[in-house]
């Protein structure tokens, strides 16, 4: 190829930026590939300092955001009983991550790993972190699960096991999410609801409107072995004399028919697949009143999986580990629902990530015929 003849194109066209001499575009960027690779490491970089309690630490320090990064490596190192020049490494790489402020060889913590990675952050996520894969043994077998079907090792295995250190982790995330869908769905303007919560976990969608109703009382089901959480965190959060506590698996627990006002799937459909999650939202059908209402709360996929990556690989982390849990669509619940006899649907999202479909049971033709009063 001739040299240009223009002195401003000397500079432009040149390999780095237009590519190999014979050829006439830029290659793609190799950076979506290294960022894939790097996140084995991103992860377990993360993981290792919640288990060190480098971020509780630093806290412990002095160090706040937006104040001057002050903490060196050796002084934390000592503060830890680890090693120091490993240590700094760490620091180094978390600093890279956006997790902490690095300035001039001094660590410091921001605004991110104050609220969202020390214990006592106000939306801590230190417990979630390192369970929030699921078993990382099932990560590295993904291409087996995809050939055969079915994960070698599925959380139904033992999945009190599995669950109970998520349903710990994720809690303080759900409440904040079922707490703020208040300010859209005016729950707490009910006077005494009675809520059924579904494989409740921790109940964080229960205790939001215990909470809000003082007259309001719930059952909560969820397994034996994860049951206990719920027990727990009613009592801390001063609800569980209102609280039913129903152990069991919640497609045969027994449920009173018309029962209910609110019933609550929260983040429990995608792991069920199709068929599971149908029998679900008809459970949750039948135990409701006429104009009682479902609030099914997960991670939908938009029509563009690309439009919410997030909800995406929430979905691939069920199905590498769960026999029949895979990514489900906000286009496929609407269809469950309308299916099943709801209406008035409407999608929120009360917290950054976190969806909640709301739908209601329309009333019986003849309810509408009686006078008033009398329904």
């Amino acid at each position: 190829m001739a040299d240009s003849p223009y002195p401003e194109l000397k500079k432009s066209h040149v390999p780095e930026r237009v590519g190999r001499p014979w050829t006439d575009h830029k290659p793609p960027p190799s950076a979506p590939v290294w960022a894939v690779i790097g996140g084995l490491g991103s992860f377990h970089v993360l993981v290792a300092a919640l288990e060190l309690g480098v971020f509780d630490a630093l806290a412990n320090l002095g160090a706040t955001p937006g104040i001057p990064p002050a903490v060196i490596a050796v002084e934390l190192a000592d503060e830890l009983g680890v090693s120091a020049p490993h240590l700094e490494a760490l620091l180094d790489s978390l600093a890279v991550l956006g997790l902490l402020e690095r300035v001039g060889g001094r660590y410091g913590l921001n605004d991110t790993a104050a609220r969202y990675l020390t214990t006592d952050g106000p939306a801590s996520m230190a417990s979630l972190v390192p369970v929030a894969p699921g078993p990382l043994d099932n990560w590295s077998r993904l291409a087996e699960t995809i050939r055969n079907g079915r994960p070698a090792e599925p959380i139904e295995d033992d999945p009190a096991e599995f669950y109970r250190p998520l349903v710990e982790g994720t809690f303080t995330t759900m409440l904040r999410a079922a707490t703020r869908a208040d300010l859209q769905l005016c729950y707490s303007a009910m006077a005494g609801p009675r809520v059924l919560d579904l494989g409740a976990g921790g109940a964080p969608w229960a205790i939001a409107v215990l909470k809000a109703c003082p007259e309001a009382t719930a059952v909560i089901n969820d397994l034996d072995g994860v049951i206990e959480i719920a027990h727990q965190t009613t009592a801390e959060h001063g609800v569980a004399d209102r609280c039913d506590f129903r152990p069991g698996n919640f497609h045969t627990i027994e449920i009173e028919p018309e029962a209910y006002d609110i019933a609550v799937l929260g983040h429990v459909c995608r792991t069920e697949g199709p068929a599971g999650a149908q029998r679900l939202i008809a459970r949750a059908w039948e135990a409701l009143r006429p104009d009682g209402r479902l609030l099914l709360a997960d991670y939908f996929v938009a029509p563009e999986p690309q439009w919410s990556p997030h909800s995406v690989l929430m979905g691939m982390t069920m199905m590498a580990s769960t026999i029949n849990g895979f990514p489900i669509t906000a286009s496929q619940v609407a269809e469950w629902l309308r299916e099943a006899g709801f209406e008035h649907l409407r999608l929120i999202e009360p917290i950054g990530h976190q969806y909640l479909y709301t739908a209601t049971k329309p009333r019986r033709p003849d309810a509408l015929l009686q006078p008033k009063g009398t329904q």
